[in-house]
């Protein structure tokens, strides 16, 4: 991630982030109602210090059920308090109280039934509230925090390269012809795969035209679908872009030149083992919004060193994505530190 170009030039001031639960914590938003019927019970947890899988196993243990029956809308970070929903089936003539799993770092907040699962990538947004610690230069990132309200590259984020990019040197490994087994660890490497080109392509669209300026051609996103299409710009796609309507993307590899500018072919010569490789899997070449713009984003100084930023991202965006245009962060969580000191 350090490689990766910055919009706005490289920040100047440090930070330390996650050095406690509540410096990061996240608020997820369903956006649609719940039925309040139906042989589905959806649980919504507050956790502190937990990760998302170790909590549906509670869950799943006290329903009696398998903890692959118990599913949530997306995965949310062990290192922070975070509100979350998760749905477990239960027989509509069954009660069951889901309030003796209140502990320390778990609290379900409301049980409601509902027609079906909840479904990973359901939800349609998280809200964020994080604190920065020993903020060396509080001024460059007040300076920074207008830029940022219109947008940022939309950067998968580390954590979707697992631990010091492991995840990727499986990829290298799999598409070597090194047979990857576990159904799920084979598709957190592709994912990861797929994630790295995009990075990459991003970053060299930052580095040559920035995210503001279009290219002669570009695919655009259908506002609030995967649709998209090809085409030259021209005075009807700019309005469409300044209404909203569309917008820029950038591409998830897969089968199908006909998704790819004439420039992004260019751009993935330079990673043209990872596109056989993704390509060899069968996969289709799907699109991603270019850009990240944050929601309602606000910043509030608690002390001289001490910063407390508020936004909502769409689902399936990294808030390090936005912090990493804001500060040089450290992650400063125990695991974090338990890895530096392995090191």
């Amino acid at each position: 991630m350090s490689e990766l170009n910055y919009l706005y030039g490289k920040p100047l001031s440090h930070a330390d982030f996650k050095k406690e639960p509540e410096d990061f914590m996240v608020d997820e938003v369903l956006g649609f109602e719940l039925s309040g019927a139906g042989e589905h019970v959806c649980l919504q947890v507050v956790k502190k210090g937990e990760n998302t899988q170790f909590v549906a196993k509670l869950i799943a243990k006290h329903a009696g059920v398998n903890p692959r029956d118990v599913s949530y809308a997306g995965l949310k970070d062990r290192h922070g308090v975070c509100t979350q929903w998760f749905s477990v089936p239960v027989p509509i003539k069954t009660d069951i109280d889901f309030s003796v799993l209140n502990s320390d770092t778990l609290f379900i907040v409301q049980q409601v039934r509902h027609h079906r699962k909840l479904r990973t990538g359901c939800h349609q947004a998280n809200k964020f509230t994080i604190r920065l610690r020993n903020v060396s230069e509080p001024l460059d990132v007040f300076c920074r925090i207008n830029a940022l309200r219109a947008g940022v590259p939309n950067y998968f984020g580390e954590q979707r390269f697992g631990r010091d990019g492991h995840n990727l040197t499986m990829a290298q490994r799999m598409f070597a012809g090194e047979r990857i087994r576990d159904k799920k660890l084979r598709g957190i490497v592709i994912s990861a795969a797929r994630s790295h080109v995009f990075n990459q392509i991003v970053s060299k669209r930052v580095l040559e035209h920035g995210l503001a300026k279009t290219m002669h051609e570009e695919v655009f996103l259908l506002d609030g679908s995967n649709a998209f299409f090809k085409e030259p710009i021209n005075s009807l796609n700019l309005d469409r872009l300044a209404a909203n309507d569309i917008a820029l993307s950038a591409p998830l590899i897969g089968k199908g030149d006909e998704a790819l500018t004439a420039q992004e072919l260019l751009w993935l010569a330079d990673f043209q083992q990872w596109r056989d490789g993704l390509i060899e899997l069968g996969l289709k070449t799907e699109r991603r919004l270019l850009r990240l713009v944050p929601q309602g984003l606000t910043i509030k100084q608690e002390d001289s060193t001490t910063l407390v930023i508020e936004f909502a991202l769409a689902k399936g965006c990294f808030a390090t994505a936005l912090l990493r245009e804001l500060v040089l962060y450290r992650d400063a969580s125990p695991s974090h530190k338990e890895q530096e000191e392995e090191q």
